[in-house]
């Protein structure tokens, strides 16, 4: 009996040391064996003696491998302060890497590991062997200057190695200029990289510069070659009669485009009738597959570039402006091609008829969100222009809160979250930094938008061809159960029913107008996963939605574009087996890498965004908030302030005493004095530091006399939440 114990013990550790296997669960191991039931407790009692004696090893996810000389590859993630991550794209596993075992790599490359015996948290240790692929190649910093040499520190704090310049490489750099440096040798344990400084960006307190850094960093374009721009020169002709021919005349139907007061790129018109107690909503999108031909140079940069990004002060588009802003913009007055998607809505928000067809408009007025918004409330003087719009707006608005209504009786989640809205000077500079909050008018149209895209994937899911659909996956159960967890302590819960997303809106609806309603709503955000396009129709998690895609912005989304291809191969009758064989062949390419560009441009605005933030409250030290602690660490408290820059309050300058980190429950709590600092808890702050180099904001506990001073009555304009000094209320 012991020599067959024995015996399938060795049978698992053969299995797991094939270079074949891929990490299984007990499951998945019993039915691969072909384990019956009966001998189900024999299998369980082999991999537990077998992890015992640390032969194998059972990662987060109960999937078995064989200890210290199974090896995988995947990409590593720094923390930035000496360890990290690393995510096995074939499992979705992490792994943890110890300071010391990281193997001279750097943030995001990709590496392979070897799993070490122990574990950190439920995370399973690795080390780092090779790195196999870098991911960087040049580093966007601040060049420090030494006599005979210099150093560049990078930008992106991940990155946690500083670049060495010999002298005759660094071309003649002043000290503290932001550069680009080409990485020539990534040195190791002993040595730091080196590398040639091969572009000046400028002093880091000139104008732009700080933009200028990010694009570099990002490797985002900033032109288009002179053959693009001809390109697209060349196909932003008028729209002729010959162009009308075979397409649905829609220049009589009354329409609007509603977009912010400094957009310029309008690729969606909407209009709106109503007949016999049904909605007939147009929803009309530029039709830019018509002026960017496949396989053309202007549409390879398009595919390249994969969005727009929007970084402040400027638009990196992904179409050179003759298109973008040209003849593809639906500007008012103008006749213009577009892909209509034409639907017929019920009282209670039922699509119940569709039609997508290729139509020329006349959008009769270009209008923005607060010109809505104030006819809507009837705050605005109507001129005789809005007297004639003003019924389809309010037939819009009725239209909307139907739509809104039944969506969230589906259980989709609803994130309300107010905007950051940043005013730059002439210089680049931030002014004022406010949060601006989603209007009836912006929610109308993405009402109207949502509708549309849903209406056009289920077409085409149910026509069985190729097609780029944007998914969403269901969370991790155990970031929910964490989430639970944490919420218990608010007093919300989380009832598990099967579906979490009817509860948690539920639980943004309870958290409304609460002091933990940012918070609550950002850890629910966190919870999730991110969306992406897929070539499977797999669902919109967070939409709950059966049928999603991107349809209704072609100037600036890729994978709009690339399906407005294949709706108008569709309706022209080109969809030949050749053409079909074609599409199935390159949307996997193109739906990854354009989830890949869109991760890029998001990064980078976020980035942007915190570096304005971070300007704007340089002039603000000494200044005064109530702010709501969103972040407990064993460091500190990080604190969200009313114009939403957010700071640290380091742990040292807390009222005196000694303070304990609880990470179970996200608390800071005085060993002596038993006061304790939570997350979702007001705060006053006063800004102490911010850091433009560093990207940094510093605060400290206000003291009373700060409090009594900012909330003082006498202060012009009262409390108003942008912080207020003594010496402000005394002038």
């Amino acid at each position: 009996m012991g020599e067959l114990f024995s015996e399938r013990k060795k049978k698992i550790c053969d299995l797991l040391a094939d270079p074949r296997y891929v990490p299984m669960k007990e499951k998945e191991l019993a039915i691969f064996c072909q384990v019956g039931p009966q001998e189900r407790e024999e299998l369980t009692r082999v991999l537990e003696e077998l992890l015992e004696e640390k032969k194998i090893l059972r990662t987060k996810r109960g999937r078995y491998v064989l200890a210290q000389e199974q090896t995988f590859s995947g990409v590593f993630r720094s923390s930035g302060k000496g360890f990290g991550f690393v995510t096995v794209q074939e499992t979705a596993e992490e792994f943890y890497i110890p300071e010391g075992f990281v193997g001279g790599a750097m943030h995001q490359d990709t590496v392979k590991i070897r799993l070490l015996p122990q574990k950190r948290g439920p995370l399973q240790e690795a080390q780092i062997l090779e790195v196999i692929q870098r991911a960087f190649t040049q580093v966007v910093g601040t060049y420090q200057k030494q006599k005979s040499f210099g150093f560049v520190v990078p930008d992106n704090p991940k990155l946690t190695t500083d670049i060495f310049i010999p002298g005759e490489k660094s071309r003649h750099a002043a000290d503290r200029t932001k550069v680009v440096a080409q990485i020539t040798d990534y040195g190791d344990r002993r040595h730091n990289p080196e590398g040639e400084i091969v572009e000046i960006l400028g002093q880091e307190t000139d104008p732009g510069v700080d933009i200028l850094s990010v694009v570099r960093a990002y490797g985002l374009p900033e032109t288009f070659s002179q053959k693009v721009l001809g390109q697209a020169q060349r196909a932003a002709s008028p729209v002729s009669g010959q162009d009308c021919t075979g397409r649905r005349d829609l220049r009589g139907v009354q329409m609007v485009t509603i977009d912010g007061a400094d957009a310029r790129d309008l690729d969606d018109a909407v209009s709106l009738t109503e007949q016999d107690g049904r909605y007939l909503l147009g929803v009309h999108i530029a039709d830019v597959a018509n002026y960017v031909q496949e396989n053309s140079a202007l549409d390879w940069e398009a595919k390249t570039r994969g969005t727009s990004v929007y970084l402040a002060d400027r638009v990196i588009p992904m179409l050179p402006g003759a298109l973008s802003n040209g003849i593809c913009s639906l500007q008012e007055g103008e006749d213009r091609l577009a892909l209509s998607c034409l639907m017929e809505i019920d009282a209670q928000g039922n699509v119940t008829g569709h039609e997508i067809t290729e139509s020329v408009i006349r959008v009769d007025r270009r209008m923005n969100y607060d010109q809505v918004e104030r006819i809507l409330e009837g705050q605005e003087e109507l001129t005789e222009a809005d007297r004639e719009l003003a019924p389809m707006l309010e037939r819009m608005a009725r239209l909307s809160a139907i739509l809104r209504r039944k969506r969230q009786e589906r259980g989709a989640v609803d994130f309300d979250f107010p905007e950051c809205q940043i005013e730059l000077d002439e210089q680049g500079f931030p002014v004022d930094i406010r949060p601006r909050q989603r209007s009836v008018s912006m929610k109308l149209i993405e009402d109207f938008m949502l509708a549309a895209n849903e209406t056009v994937a289920e077409h085409f899911f149910w026509l069985d061809l190729p097609f780029v659909y944007r998914t969403h996956e269901k969370p991790d159960p155990e970031k929910l159960e964490k989430l639970s967890f944490f919420l218990s302590q608010f007093g919300y819960r989380i009832r598990s029913n099967g579906t979490y997303a009817k509860e948690l809106q539920k639980l943004l609806d309870r958290a409304k107008g609460t002091p933990e309603e940012g918070l609550i709503g950002r850890l629910v955000l966190r919870s999730m996963k991110r969306a992406a396009y897929t070539t499977d129709c797999t669902g919109h998690y967070g939409l709950a939605a059966r049928y999603y895609c991107h349809f209704t912005s072609p100037i600036r989304r890729y994978p709009d574009l690339q399906i407005h291809r294949i709706i108008k191969d569709f309706l022209r009758g080109r969809l030949t087996e050749e053409k079909i064989a074609h599409y199935r062949e390159i949307l996997p390419g193109i739906a990854q890498h354009s989830s890949a560009m869109e991760r890029r441009g998001d990064e980078a605005e976020r980035e942007v965004e915190k570096r304005k933030k971070v300007q704007f409250m340089q002039r603000h030290i000494g200044q005064v908030y109530e702010g709501v602690i969103c972040g407990v660490t064993g460091w500190g408290l990080y604190v969200e302030l009313p114009n939403t820059a957010e700071g640290l309050v380091h742990i040292g300058s807390l009222p005196g005493d000694y303070y304990l980190y609880h990470e179970e429950s996200y608390e800071l709590t005085g060993e002596r004095t038993g006061v304790s600092y939570k997350l979702g808890q007001k705060m006053w702050v006063k800004v102490s530091g911010a850091d433009a180099f560093l990207q940094t904001l510093d605060l400290e506990p206000a003291t009373e006399s700060d409090r009594q001073a900012a909330q003082k009555p006498s202060c012009p304009g009262g409390w108003d939440g942008k912080g207020k000094t003594e010496a402000d209320c005394e002038q």
